[in-house]
C-alpha cells in the first residue's frame, strides 16, 4: 500500500493529472480478504486527500467474485473508486447489471488473462474480434446507466463503434474516456485526441511491470512494433 501511496503523493507534487489502479492480488486477496480491504481503504483514504481516485483492476477469474465484493464494499464509504470488467467473461453482463443498479466508474477492457473456455463468450478463445460486440454491449450498458466508463482499447475499429453509440445515443463526451497503453497505437490515440475526446494513457509501474507488458502483447502482438519503437525512442 505505501508504493501506492508515493505514487499518490507524486502525483500531486508534479501537478499530474492522473490516478492510480491497484491490483488487489498485490495486497493479498487471496490470502487474507479483510487485510486486503484495509489495505485498499488506506489507499483510497490517501487519495481521497490528494483529490484523486482509484480503479481496482479486474484479474483472472479466481479473482473476479472478490473484486467485484470488495469495490462494492468500498464504494459504500468511498466515492472515488472504480472498477474494471473484462468484456469476453460470460458473467459480465450479470455483474454490470447488478453494478449500474447505483452509479459508479467502470472501466471496460477485452480481457486478456488464459481462462478455460466455458468462462469465455462465444467464439472469443481464437478471435478477439468476437468479444467486440459484448464490448459494445457493456459500454452501453453504462451510457444507459449515467455511469462515466473507462472504454479501455487498441482496437480502432471497436473505437469508431464506441464513438458512434455516443453520438446516435447523445451521449455526452464527458460520461467517457478512452483508455490507452504508453508507447502502444499512437496514431491513433492522436487521432482520437484529435477528434475531442479524452484519452488516458497507462503506465506499467511497480515490479511486475515486465508481465503486465508481455500480456498485452499476447493479446495483441500487432502491437508489438509500436512497443519495440517507444523503447528505443524511434
Amino acid at each position: 500500500a505505501t508504493d501506492y501511496i508515493d505514487l499518490l503523493e507524486a502525483i500531486q507534487a508534479n501537478g499530474l493529472k492522473a490516478n492510480i489502479s491497484i491490483k488487489p492480488s498485490s495486497l493479498g486477496l487471496l490470502l487474507d480478504m479483510q487485510q486486503c480491504e484495509r489495505l485498499a481503504e488506506r489507499i483510497l483514504e490517501a487519495a481521497e486527500g490528494h483529490k484523486n481516485s482509484v480503479c481496482i483492476d479486474m484479474e483472472d477469474v479466481s479473482c473476479t467474485e472478490k473484486e467485484i465484493d470488495l469495490f462494492t464494499r468500498l464504494r459504500r464509504s468511498h466515492d472515488n473508486v472504480g472498477l474494471a470488467l473484462q468484456a469476453y467473461l460470460k458473467r459480465t453482463y450479470q455483474d454490470i447489471e447488478v453494478l449500474t443498479r447505483e452509479t459508479s466508474t467502470l472501466r471496460i477492457c477485452k480481457g486478456i488473462y488464459v481462462e478455460d473456455r466455458s468462462h469465455l463468450v462465444s467464439g472469443s478463445w481464437n478471435d478477439r474480434t468476437a468479444i467486440n460486440k459484448h464490448f459494445l454491449d457493456h459500454v452501453m450498458r453504462c451510457f444507459k446507466a449515467g455511469s462515466f466508463v473507462g472504454v479501455a482499447t487498441h482496437d480502432a475499429a471497436l473505437i469508431e463503434h464506441v464513438i458512434a453509440l455516443a453520438r446516435d445515443n447523445g451521449i455526452d463526451r464527458t460520461q467517457f474516456e478512452f483508455q490507452m497503453l504508453l508507447g502502444v497505437c499512437e496514431p491513433l490515440r492522436d487521432k482520437v485526441l484529435r477528434m475531442g475526446f479524452s484519452v488516458r494513457i497507462y503506465v506499467p509501474f511497480g515490479m511486475d511491470w515486465y508481465g503486465y507488458s508481455t500480456r498485452r502483447l499476447n493479446e495483441n502482438p500487432s502491437i508489438a512494433g509500436h512497443v519495440a519503437k517507444a523503447l528505443i525512442g524511434l
